[in-house]
């Protein structure tokens, strides 16, 4: 690529098809009205939160029309496709597991759009266990889970169709695959957890009242499927006299206890354990309160070892006797550090996995507590894994970052032997591309982390197109990845830049909390000042700045640029989170009022939230950045309201040329399980889009 072609392109910013007026579909304005301590608060659009409405449908289907009249008519969006197609195309396989007699992996050749299952014997045989590319025609259908008996010789399944967090579970023989009973339905956040080879634990909720997809959905309850039984039948474990809104519960490797969990919102639960070797043990409390983050994450008999971050907001390990669990009781293990830790166990040690910087650091103990090893891992990045059973020889990890593709690499607990199991080959020059992590201050003073990557040499005179990425919530840690999309983004001359925003988890339960309820707008000042950094610095300027989130990272978007329109040329709002008043009324979506507080609460926090709430703070005669909200008709996290009525505000009062397209995914939830096809197609959209309103006319030439 020529960078000097790359200028020639984009010296003509704003000249494009945005400049001719687009005729967005009619969007009729109810009379709603809601009231909230004595000030009403209109809702023009609330007849778009019914999504079975034929009219809510007709809507969608004229607005997607409109987006891909648009997006259809860039000159250079096929030549971004298939570059993105010949990147993306390159075999993946995840890492080993022993369940019975077999090894399993998962693995895609490239393209296919849901990864395959597979498994060799004690011979080396392969043969495909599962494929969820057959489970639908168009790839909508993907797997959610698969779980095995202690033996290994039954699993059970999950299933999410068109991206619907409500999953199936379907029950089968590991050796002949063959189904062994009828379908479980209506399961939702849930793992699926076996007790011995009889049954597995499971949670849900009740289905309610009319839409699946929106309706309101907050008494979680812990089940117990025994095989060869109905649904019906299963027993409720736990949560039909604890109303609770998430539990979860697991059995112990070596099925001796059940642990549960409970919580009311995203941060802080309850814990509790039962004996599983006692017939009708009750079930003991650890942890009665939602003060503190809290799981079990081994035993040893008796003795329960306990990530928390009470009373150590970085976190530590604690260790106490399941005879008396309380509180008072915990003993330090792996003392709390100034950095965040995320432990895991396997092969008969401890991996205490540290988030130094946004970056990991990993340390590995025994079971006494002696620290054996840092390991080494292969450049700064981010490492995950280093999970198994007791009696695993080899463990597995995969390592990453901006500029380099994920791989998964083999460690010998007891040497410390580390060396390639699977790496990558992708069409994507590594070596030629960098990454910078700088500090920069935002507006009350605090220093905020921010990794910028971009190609070696590219200059830095303000007219570099940038993608400047951000989350900034629900204890969240943004550590480095590599994205194909990004490497394409790249490729093109584009810098991309993620910021580390409070909210998020980089820094422990402090820098979460300072970026939650009434210090909400902190993130929004976090990611403001990163962008005028950017610009400060001459990476880019506000003529070629894109900034892009999804979910509560699309809520930062609708807020930033409602806040500052004039600082980017670009928002990409995904699947986000936009009329904070009322977020708290679809699916489970009151479990989040922990981070955001809710209308309800009280007249300071309703004001604060109207003070933000992106679908409320759209002001008619403002010029808005050229805006792409991305969504999905089947999001039942996020629900797509939330995005209709964002971009319907948007598209009435935008008052310069720059377009406002809603581009809704059909059969698609809030991104897990999306097929390979269209999650590449989305990406050349948000990438083809930005790069035309930037004034691009073509890609550069290699």
């Amino acid at each position: 690529m020529k960078k000097t072609f790359l200028l020639m392109a984009i010296t003509t910013a704003g000249i494009s098809f945005a400049q001719n007026k687009i005729k967005y579909p009619e969007t009729k304005k109810g009379e709603t009205v809601d009231v909230y301590f004595d000030t009403k608060v209109s809702d023009p659009y609330r007849w778009l939160e019914d999504d079975k409405s034929a009219e809510t449908g007709a809507w969608v289907k004229a607005e997607n029309e409109v987006t891909y009249g648009y997006l259809n008519q860039i000159p250079f969006r096929e030549e971004l496709k298939k570059r993105m197609e010949k990147l993306w195309n390159y075999e993946k396989i995840g890492a080993p597991y022993k369940e019975g007699k077999f090894t399993y992996y998962s693995k895609n050749n490239g393209l296919q759009n849901q990864s395959v299952v597979y498994r060799k014997d004690q011979n080396g045989k392969e043969e495909v266990f599962l494929d969820p590319n057959t489970f639908s025609k168009d790839g909508t259908t993907s797997l959610g889970g698969l779980d095995f008996s202690k033996d290994g010789s039954k699993a059970a399944y999950s299933i999410s169709e068109g991206g619907s967090d409500w999953r199936k579970v379907i029950i089968i023989d590991a050796i002949s695959k063959k189904v062994l009973e009828d379908t479980l339905v209506d399961v939702k956040f849930s793992g699926i957890s076996w007790h011995g080879n009889e049954g597995f634990y499971y949670s849900s909720y009740e289905k309610p009242k009319g839409s699946e997809l929106s309706a309101k959905t907050d008494q979680h309850k812990l089940y117990f499927h025994k095989l060869g039984t109905a649904q019906k039948d299963d027993k409720v474990i736990f949560g039909a006299d604890q109303k609770r809104r998430y539990i979860g519960g697991g059995v112990t490797e070596d099925d001796r206890y059940l642990i549960i969990t409970a919580a009311n919102s995203t941060y802080g639960n309850e814990l509790y354990i039962k004996d599983l070797t006692k017939p009708n043990s009750p079930i003991v409390t650890i942890v009665d309160n939602f003060n503190a983050e809290n799981s079990i994450i081994e035993n040893e008999g008796s003795k329960l070892f306990i990530h928390t971050d009470y009373n150590a907001p970085n976190g530590r390990v604690v260790t106490v006797d399941a005879a008396n669990p309380k509180v008072e009781n915990w003993k330090d293990f792996i003392k709390e550090t100034e950095n965040v830790l995320s432990p895991t166990t396997g092969a008969g040690y401890f991996f205490a996995n540290y988030t130094k910087d946004a970056v990991s650091f990993v340390l590995q103990y025994d079971y006494n507590g002696k620290l054996v090893r840092e390991i080494k891992l292969p450049a700064v990045g981010s490492a995950g894994g280093f999970g198994g059973k007791k009696s695993e020889k080899i463990l597995y990890y995969s390592f990453t970052n901006y500029t380099t593709p994920g791989s998964i690499y083999s460690f010998e607990p007891k040497s410390g032997k580390s060396e390639v199991y699977q790496k990558p080959k992708v069409d994507f020059k590594s070596e030629d591309y960098e990454s910078k992590q700088v500090f920069y201050t935002s507006k009350d003073g605090t220093k905020v982390p921010m990794i910028i990557t971009y190609k070696k040499g590219t200059k830095l005179d303000g007219k570099n197109p940038t993608i400047l990425y951000g989350y900034g919530g629900f204890n969240v840690s943004l550590t480095p990845s590599f994205s194909i999309a990004n490497a394409v983004w790249m490729e093109n001359g584009g810098v991309y830049a993620v910021a580390n925003l409070r909210g998020g988890g980089e820094y422990g339960k402090k820098w979460h909390d300072a970026g939650t309820k009434l210090q909400k707008q902190n993130v929004f000042d976090d990611f403001i000042a990163a962008a005028e950094y950017l610009i400060a610095q001459k990476y880019t300027s506000s003529d070629y700045l894109a900034i892009r989130g999804g979910s509560n990272g699309g809520l930062l978007v609708g807020a930033t640029m409602t806040q500052r329109p004039d600082l980017m040329k670009v928002a990409l709002p995904a699947v986000g989170v936009m009329d904070m008043l009322r977020y708290n009324a679809f699916t489970a979506g009151a479990g989040w009022a922990f981070d955001y507080g809710t209308a309800q609460d009280n007249k300071e926090m309703f004001e604060y939230l109207k003070g933000y709430s992106p679908v409320h703070n759209v002001k008619k005669g403002t010029k808005y950045p050229a805006t792409m909200v991305t969504t999905g008709d089947h999001d039942d996290r996020v629900v797509p309201a939330h995005s209709f009525k964002f971009a319907s505000e948007l598209q009435e009062k935008q008052a310069g040329e720059n377009p406002v397209l809603i581009r809704i995914d059909v059969k698609a939830g809030h991104g897990a399980g999306k097929s390979v096809a269209a999650s590449i197609q989305e990406n050349v959209d948000i990438q083809a889009f930005t790069l035309y309103n930037m004034g691009f006319k073509a890609l550069p030439k290699k």
